[in-house]
């Protein structure tokens, strides 16, 4: 080699070297910022061997280092409990799907950007839009919940204003035999509506006159606006499917001014309304419900799988949203942006959404945090030796000045 590929050489060492401090200080000032990932340095060495007549007598080798960061996203930050109530950890390998401003919004609303950002920063308030934000001012995507009831598939930023109580009507007991046909029965109770009036919500239902597991369930408010709901039991008188659904036993019910959930129980399960599987002289199904004249929204509570939820004054809650998880085939082809936030690539993958616990999204912890990666010993063992490091590459660079020096002296 020569002086002057020894002088490339030790500036490549030196440009390397200022990488990895680089990379150390950026992960020791975000030591106690909340999702962050800490990266590594790489080192990678590159020699070039000239061809010809140099290349035979092996003295023409041209050597150099180069330093890449290293991303490290799928390393797990230690979860730690928070004072906000509102603050979600993630233990997995999953990430919140966020959303960012485009810069047009007005005193309620605010429009979104249609790239979607992926983060750990779980550490989320409600701003005063009403709109789950986190500390690097990112805005929380999910799947809201309308008013009545329904949840929306479409990845909207999660917005929570005007929440009013949507009552529950609750149905228990057997209705009738597996062992009979044609059976029918009625119940009624008292609803109140946002105003505080009073309403009677009937229930009556009807077995199919060929297949007893078969059922028409008519609910009306007041004697009016009737829903018609098909109700079927499977042979040991458990919960089969309501109004078509095998995942849930409950329906919405709306006059036009309030909403109301009609629960008939829990799919596959005989504790909501059943079928005897004996022939009984009488059945008396109990209709319930959670509704009062009067009641208050208190705010909002996360819960372990996900769920938005909105507390109210009388003890209720009720879902407002489902909050998924992103997952990448590769985490560390992520793209990093500002404030803990990354984009999809193709060294990533597409993301996967999944619900809170599924596709190896990971688990969610309330009250609490996800803390930051960096490891303050290590990184300070290391930037010890990337000063050394770097020291001595100057000194290379120093000696074949001298040497160069000494050469340029030799014809004077």
């Amino acid at each position: 080699m020569s002086i002057f590929n020894a002088l490339t050489t030790a500036v490549s060492g030196i440009n390397a070297q200022s990488h990895a401090l680089s990379d150390l200080s950026n992960n020791i000032a975000n030591s106690q910022t909340v999702g962050f990932k800490a990266s590594d340095t790489s080192f990678e060495d590159y020699v070039t061997q000239q061809t010809g007549a140099v290349a035979a007598s092996a003295s023409g080798w041209s050597d150099s280092v180069s330093a890449t960061t290293l991303q490290r996203n799928d390393v797990q930050g230690t979860i730690t409990s928070s004072t906000n109530s509102l603050a979600l950890a993630i233990s997995g390998n999953g990430f919140f799907t966020v959303a960012q401003p485009s810069g047009a919004s007005n005193a309620t609303t605010t429009d979104f950007s249609a790239q979607h950002y992926y983060t750990r920063n779980g550490n989320f308030y409600e701003n005063n839009q009403n709109y789950l934000v986190n500390t690097s001012g990112d805005y929380l995507e999910g799947y809201q919940v309308a008013a009545n009831g329904t949840q929306s598939t479409a990845l909207t930023p999660l917005q929570f204003s005007d929440v009013t109580f949507r009552p529950t009507v609750s149905l228990s007991g057997a209705l009738g035999s597996t062992q009979a046909t044609g059976g029918t029965g009625n119940s009624s109770t008292t609803v109140y509506d946002s105003s505080g009036n009073s309403h009677a919500i009937n229930m009556a239902w009807s077995q199919d006159a060929t297949n007893s597991t078969q059922w028409t369930l008519t609910v009306n408010e007041d004697g009016a606006a009737s829903q018609v709901i098909p109700v079927q039991f499977n042979a040991d008188g458990t919960l089969a499917s309501v109004n078509g659904s095998t995942s849930t036993g409950t329906f919405n019910f709306a006059n036009g001014t309030q909403n109301y959930a009609i629960s008939l129980g829990t799919i596959g399960s005989a504790s909501g309304a059943s079928l005897a599987t004996a022939t009984q002289s009488s059945y008396s199904p109990t209709t319930s419900t959670d509704s009062v004249q009067s009641v208050n929204f208190e705010g909002l509570s996360m819960t372990t799988d996900g769920s938005v939820m909105a507390t109210f004054d009388n003890g209720s809650s009720q879902l407002l949203a489902k909050i998924p998880l992103a997952t990448f085939r590769n985490v560390n082809g992520l793209e990093a942006g500002d404030g803990q936030t990354y984009t999809a690539t193709a060294a990533s993958g597409q993301p996967t959404l999944g619900l809170v616990g599924e596709n190896g999204t990971g688990k969610l912890a309330t009250s609490s945090v996800e803390s930051s990666t960096t490891d303050l010993t290590s990184d300070l063992s290391q930037l010890i030796v990337a000063q050394q490091a770097y020291t001595a590459n100057t000194k290379v660079v120093t000696t074949s000045d001298s040497m160069l020096q000494a050469t340029m002296s030799m014809v004077q």
